[in-house]
Parts: structure tokens; C-alpha cells; sequence
């Protein structure tokens, strides 16, 4: 599920870039009831912040998720991307 923030600011070229990329993983983690939420992108680091939803939270395998399958892709398609972390619920 993806939530739009009227009051939010407009996401830059690159903010674009990887919402398209959740949104091509996001399928996935749906047949197994799970999701994915972009929290931030530091362009310093390059490190993108993502929340884990539904039965991704806690998952065994999540980290599998996270790295193997969010992070590579992102990493392939969105230019100066290093890293893909979680952050905890709550966290900005």
C-alpha cells in the first residue's frame, strides 16, 4: 500500500527513479502479503532508507529481500544508489 502525502515536497529526478523501482518490486512482496515504503534517499551516502511492511516486518528472509532483491535492483537501475537500509517503524 503506498500513501501520498499531499503536503509533502516533491520528489527529485532521483526520488522518481527509485519510486519506480518499488513499484516494480512491490508485486512481489505482495503475494506474500508484505510491502515496501520509500522513507528517503541520502544523496550523500547514496544509502536509500526503505520501511518494511506487512509480513515483511520480522520476516527470516527479509534481509534476503532487502539485499538480494531491492538493493540489486536498485543498484542496476538508479545511478549513485550504494546501499538499501530498513528503518524501523516510526523512524524518518
Amino acid at each position: 500500500m503506498c500513501s501520498i502525502r499531499y503536503d509533502a515536497p516533491m520528489e527529485s529526478p532521483k526520488e522518481q527513479e527509485i519510486l519506480a523501482v518499488l513499484e516494480e518490486v512491490r508485486p512481489m512482496l505482495r503475494l506474500h502479503a508484505g510491502g515496501v515504503e520509500f522513507v528517503r534517499f541520502d544523496e550523500l551516502s547514496g544509502v536509500v532508507h526503505v520501511r518494511l511492511q506487512g509480513t515483511c516486518r520480522g520476516c527470516v528472509l527479509a534481509d534476503l529481500t532487502l539485499k538480494a532483491g531491492i538493493e540489486a535492483l536498485m543498484k542496476e537501475r538508479v545511478e549513485g544508489v550504494t546501499a538499501v537500509e530498513a528503518v524501523s517503524e516510526g523512524a524518518v
